[in-house]
């Protein structure tokens, strides 16, 4: 039988299996001798050994399309970035940090921008007009307005999403809203769950419907520090991609050397200037770190 792992806590796993509900597994010793841990995400074959009390063992762990370390989870489909438009006003660097953080990752990102209701000086105008050239979705949304959340549910049907962002922004809300019409089986988890020995938060998958995941990561929110050299920052702004190559001089960092096409581009108003910026302040960034 194969399932998805929804939760991991103290040597438990809990695999929900499409129509059959939730079942708290053990992983086989196996594992550990290969030093392979089941992580939040893993697709999984499971053997079951008591049908009624729903329990089983994890007897396969099938291939990773990607794994995360912190937090340490697998499969993730795309990235949700939640900030708000007002309250606080979105710090730009910060997103772009966030967005660098899944292109090193190869997590597709979307760009969700919270509290449209009050977003009374136009915000969203601006940030179009920044995030246009990298072509990433954006979806405007407010938990206030219940007819904003059906973009939502669009861009996360069938995949697994991440919720990233800062605090403040909305994300607990958005999350609630999204699984407001649930099945009974994330009752069936709850209940599994609550034993006493399951009390500290960990990475855990919603299930909205039978192939729709949300997963929730506590502490996803201040995962946007990267750890590479800042030669290799370029590839993660995705509107610098076309002018690979097009540079005046092969591997271009596109800070100071003449001939550079991407600057040409920032210059012409094809890529946005607080993205070029930011850029900058990143490789600078990267540029100082002292290595270890």
């Amino acid at each position: 039988m194969q399932g998805k792992i929804v939760k991991g806590i103290a040597g438990f796993y809990y695999v929900h299996v499409v129509e059959s509900g939730i079942y708290e597994c053990k992983a086989k010793g196996v594992f550990r001798k290969d030093k392979i841990k089941p992580l939040v995400g893993d697709n999984v074959e499971i053997l079951v050994l008591n049908e009624q009390e729903k329990e089983g063992n994890i007897t396969d762990i099938l291939p990773r399309k990607n794994t995360l370390i912190r937090p340490a989870v697998a499969n993730i489909d795309q990235a949700l970035v939640v900030f708000a438009l007002q309250q606080p006003t979105p710090h730009l660097n910060l997103l772009d940090r966030f967005i660098a953080m899944m292109e090193y990752h190869e997590i597709p990102p979307v760009l969700l921008f919270n509290k449209e209701d009050l977003d009374e000086e136009l915000h969203r105008e601006y940030i179009r007009s920044v995030y246009h050239a990298t072509g990433y979705p954006m979806v405007f949304t407010s938990v206030k307005l219940d007819d904003r959340l059906s973009q939502v549910r669009e861009v996360i049907q069938g995949k697994i999403t991440a919720i990233a962002g800062p605090s403040g922004v909305g994300k607990s809300s958005i999350i609630n809203l999204l699984q407001s019409n649930v099945s009974m089986e994330i009752g069936e988890l709850s209940d599994k769950i609550k034993r006493g020995k399951h009390t500290t938060r960990h990475s855990e998958l919603i299930t909205i419907n039978e192939d729709t995941y949300i997963m929730d990561t506590p502490g996803f929110s201040s995962l946007y520090t990267l750890d590479i050299e800042a030669e290799q920052l370029r590839f993660y702004f995705a509107e610098f991609r076309e002018y690979e190559g097009m540079c005046r001089f092969n591997g271009c960092n596109h800070i100071h050397e003449p001939g550079c096409s991407v600057k040409s581009a920032v210059e012409s108003g094809v890529i946005h200037r607080s993205r070029y910026d930011n850029y900058v302040l990143m490789f600078d960034e990267l540029k100082g770190k002292k290595p270890y």
